[in-house]
């Protein structure tokens, strides 16, 4: 299933009645949904334009034509193995191996696809420009903030990740303009998240959200969200796949700051790693 039908699918118990008709209809039918009008669409699902233009805004395809092109394209690349593997009592190590090699090539392909350069490079003028860049995350969200974290303080930029609540609010309370908050959260409703980005907006800082694709709280606040792939819900309880789709998106940015000042950065991240060499093999380490 692609990312934009299995979107709909998970959140489809957070619509109201007429939209939840809509989402079963395009996760029954999404070829057929390809080849509608909005006007046919409405009629087959007994619904109005305006409702599946309503629905078609929850899920950032900027209209009903978005939709059709997004679900198009991902019918279109969708590939033989549909779903992600989950972890199944038995397996051979052989069998672990290719298993979570295409979960992992899988997270990665389909959160490319999900990704809009467009914000993309906001996000990009927003963490360039900062002056201080906060980090919020817990859990797995929190080791991704702490990889982002080590990977900005390498190229000298002035930043810290927290995944301690009461240090999130501390840190985003003496923000302000000219001050980024990046904020991570794969559900987009980790309450400790949002309470930390939603201070960091209200003292005047850029804010940042990379969370699942779909409506959610955190990326609903953030001035620029970012998203990556929905996963199926047995996979979430290992945390695996989500964690490779947001370090690939931070990867993603931290090249990008690089290759955009590449004659101050590289120079930097090759200082700190010969210093790190040097300090390493003085003590016999």
């Amino acid at each position: 299933m692609s990312d934009l039908l299995r979107s709909i699918r998970e959140q489809m118990h957070e619509l109201n009645p007429k939209e939840q008709t809509i989402a079963a209809f395009i996760t029954e039918h999404p070829q057929l949904v390809v080849r509608l009008g909005i006007t046919e669409l409405a009629d087959q699902s007994q619904t109005s334009a305006a409702t599946v233009s309503r629905f078609c805004k929850n899920f950032h395809a900027g209209g009903f034509a978005g939709l059709k092109l997004q679900l198009a394209t991902e019918l279109a690349l969708q590939p033989a193995a549909d779903s992600y593997q989950d972890i199944v009592a038995g397996n051979t190590l052989e069998s672990i191996v290719s298993a979570m090699e295409a979960n992992h090539i899988r997270s990665i392909s389909d959160t490319s696809r999900l990704l809009d350069p467009k914000q993309l490079a906001r996000a990009l003028d927003a963490l360039r420009n900062a002056g201080q860049i906060d980090i919020y995350g817990v859990a797995t969200s929190g080791v991704v903030a702490q990889d982002f974290y080590q990977k900005l303080v390498r190229i000298g930029r002035r930043a810290t990740a927290f995944s301690d609540p009461h240090m999130q609010i501390t840190s985003a309370s003496i923000l302000g303009e000219g001050d980024t908050a990046f904020a991570i959260s794969y559900s987009g409703e980790t309450p400790e998240t949002i309470d930390a980005l939603r201070c960091a907006k209200e003292r005047g800082a850029a804010t940042v959200s990379l969370t699942k694709y779909g409506p959610n709280t955190l990326s609903s606040l953030a001035d620029i969200p970012l998203y990556t792939s929905s996963l199926e819900e047995g996979m979430r309880r290992g945390d695996m796949a989500s964690r490779i789709a947001q370090l690939h998106v931070v990867d993603i940015l931290f090249t990008g700051l690089v290759t955009e000042s590449f004659d101050e950065y590289v120079p930097k991240l090759e200082q700190s790693y010969q210093m790190v060499k040097k300090y390493r093999k003085e003590k016999g380490r």
